[in-house]
């Protein structure tokens, strides 16, 4: 019997309904029925990012709650008491924490100085994930181009990330590594030796499902990356899209309808992935109503 079809069945005979676990507040507060179907291992979140409706943070979290999220991903060096204010008025959770400084500063400049501006930030990421309750920050560790080699990126970051371990130890909250177009860690066994090399608990990987359609197959990764993997991002892209407008219109698929295979992403992910949290990083959320339709496709991928 398969692991899903096992707990749905103990559910039942339990007398116990079956839905996703975030709680009855969050299900009573849903602006739309959710599939029966909807799967019981997983919570969904999105990331802060991605909301593009206007408002204060309670405001924003009041709608992505009546959406049917349980969680939100926000950014680093926001207003942490406001988050927490809006966290608990929602009853929503910090699913995880994303650096807002990796792009800027990133951890293979060249410049020292740099480097050290874009640690800190990274250490104001695991700070404010430990002040919010969640265990997994997102992380960019720099990018190659033709001023940054390869090699350097991986000697670089590696460095970098070595010195940010104890501060990941102390705030008991994982750094993880996303896969971005940084032509860089570009096969997952690469991917496993690199997160491998620092041999510690708080060292992982934050797995993009999107992203990685441009040289690979979401499902091959995550069942290679296995326990590495702290986060899934949920994002859709579409290869004939990029083909005919250029890669970055790939992006501009709607949930479910481009071509990141959600049934293998699904099968893989019950099997290999440890953590609980979907995350939603996926254009058409600027209104309630883009907030919902968003939610009930990310139910239906979970349907699968």
């Amino acid at each position: 019997m398969q692991r899903r079809t096992f707990i749905k069945s103990t559910l039942l005979a339990s007398g116990a309904l079956v839905m996703p676990s975030v709680g009855t507040a969050a299900v009573a507060e849903r602006s739309y029925s959710a599939p029966p179907a909807a799967d019981a291992l997983f919570r969904k979140s999105i990331m802060w990012g991605t909301i593009g409706m206007g408002g204060s943070v309670l405001e924003k979290c009041r709608a992505v709650k009546a959406a049917g999220y349980a969680g939100i991903e926000p950014n680093s060096h926001m207003n942490r008491k406001e988050v927490l204010d809006a966290l608990k008025a929602t009853g929503l959770v910090a699913s995880s924490v994303c650096c807002s400084t990796h792009w800027q500063k990133q951890l293979s400049d060249p410049d020292a100085a740099v480097r050290e501006e874009g640690m800190e930030g990274v250490r104001v990421a695991l700070e404010d994930a430990g002040a919010y309750g969640t265990d997994a920050v997102l992380v960019v560790p720099g990018s190659v181009s033709n001023a940054v080699p390869y090699d350097a990126c991986w000697e670089r970051s590696t460095e970098c990330l070595k010195k940010l371990l104890p501060a990941a130890e102390k705030q008991k909250v994982r750094i993880c590594i996303e896969n971005v177009w940084n032509n860089f860690l570009l096969s997952p066994l690469e991917a496993c030796r690199y997160v491998d090399q620092f041999n510690s608990p708080y060292a992982g990987f934050y797995f993009d499902c999107g992203n990685i359609l441009v040289y690979g197959w979401p499902e091959q990764w995550i069942r290679i990356l296995g326990a590495r993997i702290g986060r899934i991002h949920v994002k859709e892209f579409s290869r004939q899209k990029a083909d005919a407008e250029g890669r970055v219109k790939g992006f501009d698929a709607a949930l479910t309808e481009g071509d990141v295979n959600w049934a293998e992403v699904m099968r893989e992910a019950r099997k290999s992935y440890q953590g609980q949290w979907l995350t939603t990083e996926q254009g058409g959320a600027g209104t309630p109503e883009g907030l919902t339709d968003l939610s009930q496709r990310l139910d239906r991928i979970l349907a699968m």
